[in-house]
């Protein structure tokens, strides 16, 4: 056997490592499952590796044996008829949880760990599921954690504030915290509305789903749903807040339609907007600020600043399914995704300078998409759908996109002329 192949000190500690970043370490510290003493069986040195390379295999030994105290080493004979009787560490055990925290290097942590844990579980016992179920979330927020908990204890409390998030009064607690902290709020309110989950040493979901990041939250695909459409208003819908209505800005392209004496940027709620009765033909969304505020005069036509993911606000305007509606987003995956959410309640929506041939015009402002979207779209024209997989599977180059605003504005204005 080759002497990279012997379980070295380090790949001893990445074993620990590994049961602490599972978050069961921490978990065994609170409630242990008989776990411990735990042996972890070591790969060491035949009796022929011994008389090869008698140095080396000395060499491994003498680091295992230095490195003991955190744990203690079985050892067996190796060699005695061939170089001699030699013994030789087969496991390396840990007398408890506590032994091996130390030996990962994580004692500082857990200490934290077990003094957060004790303060969120005083506030209430129902939060003790949750303790075991997010151990490395609960360590990474620190006293935000029993902040949190607060926030849900008041909103068991004061069920259907009728209030803004804003006026919620706790102290230390304001409103960029609850931004920032809506799905642990979320979690620790479940853990106070269910008493089964409560009393669970350790569920394997939260109601909720899976370990995703509070804030700031990826954009989703929102279109579809009758109300509370984004994050911040399904928050406030769950637990009885008042929220801001959303908000729609559009611009009119045709100076001869009269708005509101001479503005022609204007931004009303999404109730207001659907219930307009412009007379429009064409309406032209972009993602991009400066695009809506640079689109010229164009007789019939109507803009509409989308701003990404944000077109749910469109969902109940009825009179743009009457109208040309032209969608100019990002040349990457993402603008496809949202070209495919705009047309779950407008189908007839058409995509503009969304093609190929814009793509590779414009090579020198080529970026990177930070995370491309891998979803199945399924509202794609033929020719969309194969730009989208294209730039999904890396045919153009890695992650390639183009933004919207580093379209040369003459090729720009070409092609939205023509539609």
């Amino acid at each position: 056997m080759a002497a990279e192949s012997w379980t070295t000190l380090a790949d001893l500690k990445a074993l620990s490592l590994k049961a602490w970043n599972s978050g069961s370490l921490l978990r065994e510290l609170l409630e242990p499952t008989g776990l411990y003493p735990r042996r972890r069986a070591l790969k060491r040195p035949t009796a022929a590796a011994l008389l090869r390379d008698y140095a080396a295999a000395g060499a491994w030994a003498g680091e295992l044996f230095a490195a003991a105290g955190p744990f203690s080493l079985e050892t067996v004979e190796v060699g005695r008829s061939t170089i001699g009787s030699n013994r030789l560490p087969a496991a390396a055990v840990f007398a408890a949880a506590g032994d091996e925290v130390g030996f990962a290097g994580k004692a500082r942590e857990a200490a934290r760990f077990v003094e957060l844990a004790g303060g969120l579980t005083a506030l209430d016992r129902c939060f003790r599921p949750w303790v075991l179920r997010r151990p490395l979330r609960l360590l990474e927020l620190g006293a935000d954690a029993l902040t949190a908990g607060r926030v849900a204890l008041w909103l068991r409390d004061n069920p259907a504030p009728g209030v803004y998030v804003r006026q919620l009064s706790l102290p230390g607690v304001h409103t960029k915290f609850i931004e920032n902290h809506r799905r642990v709020i979320d979690e620790l309110a479940e853990c106070l509305r269910s008493p089964a989950l409560a009393e669970a040493a350790l569920p394997e979901t939260l109601p909720g789903g899976g370990d995703l990041p509070d804030v700031p939250a990826e954009p989703e695909a929102l279109l579809g749903q009758p109300a509370a459409r984004t994050p911040a208003a399904r928050f406030a819908a769950r637990h009885g807040f008042v929220h801001p209505p959303e908000l729609v800005r559009f611009r009119m392209l045709d100076p001869a339609v009269p708005l509101l004496g001479g503005a022609r940027d204007l931004t009303v709620t999404a109730a207001a907007f659907g219930s307009l009765r412009l007379p429009v033909a064409s309406v032209i969304v972009t993602e991009n600020l400066v695009n809506f505020l640079a689109l010229p005069e164009r007789p019939g036509s109507l803009a509409i600043y989308g701003g990404g993911y944000g077109f749910s606000s469109l969902r109940d305007a009825a009179w743009l399914r009457e109208c040309e509606v032209l969608y100019w987003g990002d040349l990457d995956t993402h603008g496809f995704r949202i070209l495919d959410e705009l047309r779950a309640v407008h189908p007839h929506v058409e995509s503009v300078l969304m093609d190929e041939a814009t793509l590779l015009e414009h090579r020198d402002a080529w970026g990177s998409e930070p995370q491309p979207s891998t979803a199945e779209l399924t509202r794609l024209t033929e020719e969309e759908l194969a730009l989208y997989q294209s730039l999904g599977s890396d045919t153009f180059g890695r992650a390639v996109r183009l933004e919207q605003e580093l379209i040369r504005w003459e090729w720009a204005q070409e092609r939205l002329a023509a539609d």
